[in-house]
């Protein structure tokens, strides 16, 4: 009885004997075992990479978002300095952008520079005044201690503040002390407060900078109207997603940046892009740098690969030779090391991604790596993981090494089968 063999289970077979060659003495045993873990490195490196950029990038936005908003209405002519001129609280306005799709919500505010002085030293803060349509989930995952403000009341008997942890060392204050500050105009004002709650972002240089009050208090510090028709610093606006800023941004200044309101002031429409350039700039580099780290890591682990392909093809030569010999075509035996290669391949992404995927939830969850808040806006190395770029990871080095195969297998073409065979 004849037997049939299917061509693709040969070549596979004899791939699979030559890869899972037991002899330690082996030359290619080694490289295989340095290509396995090549690629393995490479993997976890891209992965926590592209994870460590997305979670830095999503943080700091959150916390840039947090004690701002996405975009900001004001007078035209602001300058964005610590003493705003203010424009008119308009309800139409306010339902205008309320309406716009991706708009989560519309909250007015006030700001006022002043001074913290201590014993030792003197604190430059901001006192920003917010009301009723505050939205406080921010804060809320930011909070040492303490509760939110008051603020439903409208009054500016209202002495109540929130202020940072790193204030609060400053300055060596807790909840239910006072806090004094200090306003310099013609004429030097002071104001005592309250302070109902501690928070803590990690920003330290914006930390420190805060003080939450109410926003009647502000007006009224800034000797705006704040009865019958309340003055503000602008409306800061609130999206259900960053990636729509732009299109938001565009939308709400269609509505109401060409306007005009009831004093004659023309409004303003600023994203928060806009706002931090700086900011926005350096984590656009951050991008680069991980393009640049992403094409160094598939180059170090597709060079790996060719090297432990040639050096199985050159200790297999005289396999090669006999291969030939009976008949075996060029093609036929290329698939034979290819199939070596995407076996080694395989292998370093089973291993890269368990590791990988592993050591990126253990940060997530645990904050077990720190950073230096002074410096990076955060006390802790963030991870943002997305499994959708890791299975595009995966799928790059699987294509983009498979095209690399092809180059060191192309030398099967050139060996003679007698020459091969008489190979030592």
């Amino acid at each position: 009885m004849q037997l049939k063999y299917n061509k693709l289970n040969f070549e596979f077979f004899i791939a699979k004997r030559l890869v899972n060659t037991k002899h330690q003495k082996s030359l290619s045993h080694v490289f295989i075992r340095i290509a396995v873990i090549a690629t393995a490195l490479s993997l976890i490196v891209m992965i926590l990479s592209v994870s460590i950029l997305d979670g830095f990038k999503s943080a700091i936005k959150d916390k840039l978002v947090g004690f701002g908003s996405h975009i900001v209405v004001s007078k035209h002519d602001a300058n964005y300095s610590l003493e705003t001129n203010p424009i008119l609280k308009e309800q139409s306005t306010i339902d205008k952008i309320s309406q716009i799709d991706g708009v989560v919500n519309v909250q007015t505010f006030a700001i006022k520079a002043g001074l913290v002085k201590t014993e030792f030293e003197t604190q430059g803060v901001v006192l920003k005044g917010i009301g009723d349509d505050f939205d406080w989930t921010f804060f809320d995952n930011n909070f040492v201690k303490g509760r939110r403000l008051d603020v439903s009341q409208g009054s500016v008997t209202n002495k109540e503040v929130i202020i940072s942890e790193e204030l609060s060392k400053i300055a060596d204050l807790d909840t239910g002390d006072n806090l004094y500050m200090y306003f310099i105009e013609d004429q030097a004002r002071m104001r005592k407060y309250e302070i109902v709650g501690i928070y803590n972002t990690g920003m330290q240089e914006y930390d420190k900078l805060y003080v939450l009050a109410d926003i009647h208090d502000v007006e009224k510090l800034n000797d705006w109207n704040y009865q019958a028709q309340e003055e503000v610093s602008g409306y800061e606006i609130i999206i259900d997603n960053f990636k729509h800023l732009d299109n938001i941004t565009d939308e709400v200044e269609r509505q109401v940046g060409f306007q005009f309101d009831i004093n004659g002031e023309k409004l303003k429409v600023s994203s928060i892009i806009q706002l931090n350039p700086q900011i926005f700039d350096w984590l656009s580099l951050l991008d680069l740098n991980a393009i640049v780290l992403l094409v160094i890591m598939i180059v170090i682990a597709s060079m790996n690969m060719i090297t432990a392909l040639f050096i199985l093809i050159l200790e297999r030569t005289r396999t090669i030779g006999v291969l030939k010999s009976v008949g075996a075509q060029n093609w036929s035996i290329r698939k034979i090391f290819i199939y070596n290669g995407l076996y080694i391949l395989m292998k370093g992404l089973i291993w890269g991604n368990f590791i990988g995927i592993g050591l990126a939830l253990l940060q997530h969850f645990t904050h077990l790596i720190p950073l230096d808040p002074a410096m990076y806006y955060i006390d802790y190395v963030p991870l943002e993981l997305n499994f959708i770029k890791a299975i595009i990871i995966n799928v790059g080095m699987i294509v983009l090494t498979f095209l690399v195969l092809i180059l060191p297998s192309f030398i099967i073409t050139k060996i003679s089968p007698v020459k091969a065979i008489k190979f030592n």
